[in-house]
């Protein structure tokens, strides 16, 4: 149990003058153990980008916060919480940054151009910083645990989104009718798996633009003959990039 869901017991019984001071004073406590544990979860991220979640330690994150070992130690419990914790925290910063400004486009090819140009600028910073969801399936793919449960849920939620927008570009006529939207969704999770690769292993030269112009294709081979022609690998960025993020909702990514 974390320290902020733990119980605040006071040191004598609250009388009828001040228990509303003691449950105030309960309320700032907890709200302090969870600014306290964010704080470390954030820290956990940046290290975790660096080092991968294996390298994660309790010991490791001690001495970035500057605090004890048990101090950390008790707003997780175990260092599997703590890797589960920042593959949450993860996962919620690619829905914000990722999935919700594309909800501002209208469903078909615009909204999955949107998801795609999204996820494209998210996947130009991690080509520096690295990407958990990447890195944690080598070092999970053949460990069975929460924290692989977690990393491959994480995955699969998004990709549901993914299929999603491509169902709906389907059903408004912007795919044909034979489309299978979820070969439409692998190819297209393909591309992002290849770009990490290309540029980030490999260090190939245009690898982004030759990421794009392979969605295009993918939009092209399936796209109706209704469809709009779609808009440029340079538009997908720019447009996606003059898109303000969505306020943080209880939406869930698979219900796009």
């Amino acid at each position: 149990m974390s320290v902020s869901e733990s119980p605040l017991k006071p040191l004598r019984p609250a009388g009828p003058r001040d228990s509303s001071r003691a449950g105030s004073m309960g309320h700032v406590g907890l709200q302090k153990g969870q600014q306290t544990k964010a704080a470390i979860v954030d820290a956990a991220l940046g290290l975790a980008t660096q080092i991968g979640l294996e390298g994660l330690s309790i010991g490791a994150l001690a001495e970035v916060m500057r605090m004890s070992k048990s101090g950390v130690f008790a707003h997780f419990g175990s260092r599997e919480e703590l890797q589960i914790s920042v593959i949450r925290e993860y996962f919620a910063r690619f829905e914000e940054e990722v999935f919700y400004p594309a909800l501002n486009e209208p469903k078909g090819l615009p909204r999955v151009q949107a998801l795609f140009g999204n996820w494209m600028k998210r996947v130009a910073v991690e080509l520096q910083s690295g990407c958990i969801f990447i890195s944690g399936a080598v070092e999970f793919d053949d460990r069975p645990g929460p924290v692989r449960d977690a990393l491959a849920t994480s995955v699969q939620t998004w990709l549901a989104a993914m299929n999603r927008a491509v169902v709906q570009a389907k059903e408004v006529g912007h795919l044909r009718a034979d489309a299978d939207e979820r070969q439409i969704t692998f190819e297209i999770h393909g591309l992002i798996l290849a770009l990490h690769y290309e540029a980030r292993f490999l260090k190939t030269p245009g690898s982004m633009e030759r990421t794009l112009r392979a969605f295009q294709s993918i939009l092209a081979r399936y796209g109706s003959d209704a469809t709009l022609a779609p808009a440029t690998p340079s538009a997908v960025l720019k447009k996606s990039a003059a898109r303000p993020p969505r306020a943080a909702s209880s939406s869930h990514s698979s219900s796009v």
